[in-house]
């Protein structure tokens, strides 16, 4: 298939309804923070050992935020459910449960993975402001926005683990000596 077809050339994209709108509208700003989300947990997953036990949760969530922009694409298409954000709940509550509770605030970092994770969290945050500003002016599935929010702490919770394995640590923030 032709990669290039000029028709954005002045400044509009085709969304999958047939319509166009401009490169900078709301909508596209969410499609395309969404795949910066889906670009960052391929690159977490690429920085996993082949066997790590997270790599299916995470390539659930990849195509899960395919559809999502997906649905974004095609205005009053519907792809994310309420069951998507259930699975969410239950893997986050899952995973959380072998954790201590926050006593200080986590730093991004730990070891390469778990910042790849905070990195994908952050991007995570930033779609879902996306899609808030996005709602106000569109319709917009409320699953949607549900996902953004448990996929967010659902990463947050992911990078505890990673930074902890093998004997690592979270790095804790230090807050400045206020004298």
């Amino acid at each position: 298939s032709k990669i290039y077809t000029r028709t954005g050339d002045d400044g509009t994209t085709g969304l999958g309804d047939g319509s166009r709108i401009d490169k900078d509208a709301p909508r596209m700003e969410a499609i395309g923070t969404v795949d910066e989300i889906n670009s960052h947990v391929g690159v977490l997953v690429a920085a996993l050992a082949d066997e790590d036990e997270y790599r299916p949760l995470l390539s659930q969530i990849q195509h899960d935020l395919f559809d999502l922009g997906g649905e974004l694409a095609v205005p009053g298409f519907t792809l994310i459910t309420d069951e998507r954000i259930t699975a969410l709940e239950n893997e986050l509550d899952r995973l959380n449960e072998s954790l201590p509770p926050l006593k200080n605030f986590i730093l991004p970092g730990g070891n390469l993975a778990a910042a790849h994770c905070h990195l994908a969290r952050v991007v995570c945050r930033r779609a879902e402001r996306c899609v808030i500003t996005l709602s106000k002016t569109d319709s917009i599935n409320e699953p949607v926005r549900k996902y953004l929010n448990r996929l967010s702490d659902l990463l947050f919770v992911l990078a505890r683990l990673i930074a902890r394995r093998d004997g690592g640590q979270e790095v804790l923030w230090q807050p400045a000596n206020k004298s």
